[in-house]
């Protein structure tokens, strides 16, 4: 039987993944499919289930999934339980196995997109401290950033995120984040803030410096004000669908045995998808 591959999530019909696996699965003459599978919080387990019977091949899981989804499975990669989320799943046998492909998305887009930025970034300010702010602190942190500045609208939780992620990160007052665009190399905004239907990224780049990269895992716009103010300011702009985009690489290629490429017409059908919203 060809591969039966899916994303669960409630609710799940803005997900953009079919469009990401189906041109895929195209360009490379594959037989399989891949869609969106709604699934309530109290049916998580029977749909869990229903992988293991073979049903599926495996998936991706998204909002409100990533985090209930760690108990349900067999076997979880070394990211997945730093970060304390999945966001694909794949069977082996009766075996049901995990990883988080958000933060290995979210280092491929930066990589691709300012090459080299690890070795000129020291300091960086990350906006938020739910589920991406951690992946994407345990990403940083990884690939050896010496400081990780960790600004949320509840000092709590900043705290909270700091002491489980350790040194090199650190908590700060929301009222501070003004300030630490000074600071910063790299700014990212790992809130909603700013996404359509959102109240905007109250933060002010007055003292954002020329040449500091500022990304945003924000997609839809393309061009948040976040990005559109650091551009003018001298920023190096990184949006949030290349991150979309890199994530998905590693489930395909594992469900359907052909790596695929992320490419400037993947993208473009992608960003044409998305303004026709």
């Amino acid at each position: 039987m060809p591969p039966r591959c899916f994303i669960i999530g409630h609710p799940v019909a803005h997900s953009r993944s079919p469009l990401i696996h189906g041109t895929w699965l195209a360009e490379h003459g594959l037989r399989g499919s891949y869609e969106r599978v709604d699934v309530a919080p109290e049916d998580l387990p029977a749909f869990v289930e229903r992988l293991r019977a073979g049903e599926f091949t495996g998936g991706n899981v998204t909002v409100p999934h990533k985090e209930a989804m760690l108990p349900l499975i067999d076997e979880v990669s070394e990211a997945a339980r730093a970060i304390g989320a999945v966001n694909t799943l794949w069977r082996e046998g009766t075996r049901i196995c995990g990883d988080n492909t958000d933060v290995s998305g979210f280092l491929a887009h930066l990589d691709a997109t300012v090459p080299g930025w690890d070795e000129r970034v020291r300091t960086v300010l990350v906006l938020g401290a739910g589920g991406a702010a951690r992946g994407i602190g345990f990403g940083l942190k990884v690939r050896g950033v010496r400081r990780i500045i960790l600004a949320n609208r509840s000092r709590t939780r900043a705290d909270e995120l700091a002491a489980s992620l350790g040194a090199p990160v650190e908590a700060a007052d929301w009222a501070q984040r003004n300030a630490l665009v000074g600071q910063a190399d790299l700014v990212v905004n790992t809130t909603a803030l700013g996404m359509h239907g959102q109240p905007p990224l109250d933060l002010d780049l007055t003292h954002l410096r020329p040449g500091t990269i500022v990304d945003d895992i924000v997609y839809v716009p393309l061009m948040t004000p976040l990005l559109v103010d650091a551009e003018r300011r001298g920023g190096v702009i990184v949006d949030g669908l290349g991150m979309l985009l890199h994530q998905a690489v590693p489930g395909f290629a594992r469900w359907f045995g052909v790596t695929p490429a992320v490419t400037p017409a993947l993208r473009a059908k992608l960003e044409a998808d998305i303004l026709g919203h």
